[in-house]
């Protein structure tokens, strides 16, 4: 995506979120793919991977200017307070018979002195000018692959925030349906009751799982709320917005597509680019320590104007003031420095066996990524579908114990413990289903398709 792209986007988010300033209770809708493109524009950490890719781009304009002309001009005003003294010898055409001493005191100097001066210097040649070029675009590259880390850990981030609202959404669902149940067992047992046909107990029984239903329902309420409170700060999006999901979980994890991501074999890592760009940067380095046993040359020009006078006034009088001008070349030699080059270079060398080691490292653990996540996901999916089972059968057992009772034939500690081992079930299930959305997430980033 340009950055263009990206700019209308922000643009239109922020249009939208302007308009609906003026009611902080209305819900802003997002699906999944909607999420992680607002997060992209919006999540602190991605825009500073963005605005560390602008750097970039002008540290190369600031190594490209020290191959220009520097320009440099400057203005001095002297008021000689008290004007140095040089001494003669007191003989010869210095000789003062005035003066007993043998040696004459001359001042050398006015009152005031003034200049200007104009210096231009162009560097000839330099071996580290263009190493430090190369260097600053290699950098840049590193600040893209740096970015594209960055915004896959959000797109992470996001995807496991946005899995864990909808599961949670899933779990109060089903815990409304079990109060419901709950409450509809109560009120048909306390009917019998009061009738003649129920103990105490048996009322008491439900009441106990009622209550418990109830607890239940207002954690899994929190842990709903919580878990939409770190999505909108994954995205970036302001607290005071309410959010909503528009998908649910059957819509993003259609079986054909998880069969598709265990069959592929992936693709490039960013963590490998950033390893190799870190190399070449090491590369230079050493390059730029070599070339500093060369010497460098430049060349200068100087042309300035300075005046004096022994009062104020007189020294921006014309005739005070004289021109000068001065062209040259430098030419610097290295010769002995201790051996520092030669250290930095040995520092290098030993760099890029680390990086090399890195790499084989980065590329096994991999491999080995890729294998564990999708035996991970396989296995996740496979308690998934023991769990549902599991739950439907609970699920039928409750129903089966419920017709017992309503007919006579079934005890009501028959219906608490089904239903409870029911809530059990149902508690396995959504632990299972979350650790498979997670376990799908893990294997997206071990491939490299993360998006």
């Amino acid at each position: 995506m340009s950055i263009y792209t990206r700019i209308s986007i922000f643009a239109a988010v922020l249009v939208l979120l302007f308009a609906q300033k003026a009611s902080a209770q209305e819900v802003l809708e997002f699906t999944l793919e909607e999420s992680v493109r607002f997060a992209l524009e919006n999540n602190p950490e991605a825009k500073n991977a963005l605005l560390e890719t602008f750097a970039s781009k002008a540290s190369i304009g600031e190594q490209v200017a020290q191959g220009l002309p520097q320009i440099n001009g400057s203005f001095d005003f002297t008021k000689n307070v008290s004007i140095p003294v040089m001494f003669l010898p007191n003989e010869g055409p210095f000789e003062d018979p005035d003066n007993p001493s043998d040696v004459v005191p001359i001042q050398f100097g006015v009152n005031y002195q003034s200049g200007i001066a104009l210096t231009v210097s162009q560097m000839i040649f330099d071996g580290s000018y263009f190493i430090g070029l190369k260097a600053a675009r290699t950098y840049r590259e590193l600040s893209e692959y740096d970015r594209e880390k960055t915004e896959n850990d959000v797109i992470e981030s996001v995807k496991k925030a946005f899995f864990t609202v909808l599961v949670n959404e899933e779990r109060q669902g089903l815990a409304e349906a079990n109060k419901a149940r709950i409450d509809t067992l109560l009120r048909e047992t306390t009917a019998l009751y009061e009738e003649g046909f129920a103990e105490k107990i048996d009322v008491s029984r439900i009441k106990v799982q009622y209550n418990n239903i109830n607890t239940e329902l207002d954690k899994i309420k929190a842990a709903t709320e919580i878990s939409r409170e770190l999505l909108k700060i994954q995205m970036g999006l302001p607290i005071e917005y309410k959010i909503s999901i528009k998908q649910s979980l059957r819509d993003l994890n259609k079986p054909e597509e998880i069969q598709e991501l265990l069959g592929n074999p992936g693709y490039r890592r960013v963590e490998m680019d950033q390893l190799k760009t870190n190399r070449e940067l090491i590369n230079l380095d050493l390059k730029n320590n070599t070339v500093q046993y060369l010497p460098s040359i430049d060349a200068n020009f100087t042309y300035q104007r300075n005046g004096a006078g022994q009062s104020f006034n007189s020294v921006w009088d014309g005739e005070n003031w004289f021109t000068g001008a001065f062209v040259g070349l430098s030419l610097k030699l290295p010769i002995f420095d201790g051996l520092a080059k030669s250290k930095r270079i040995q520092q290098n060398r030993i760099q890029l066996q680390q990086v090399e080691n890195q790499m084989k490292m980065l590329d096994d653990n991999i491999d080995v990524q890729r294998m564990q996540a999708k035996t991970t996901l396989k296995n996740n999916l496979k308690t998934l579908e023991v769990q549902k089972e599991n739950m439907e059968l609970a699920l039928e057992v409750y129903n089966i114990s419920r017709i017992k009772y309503s007919e006579g034939v079934g005890s009501n500690l028959e219906v608490v413990e089904a239903d409870s081992d029911l809530k059990e079930a149902e508690i396995n299930y959504y632990s299972a289903l979350y650790d498979a959305l997670i376990a799908k997430v893990e294997l997206e980033k071990a491939l490299g398709i993360l998006r």
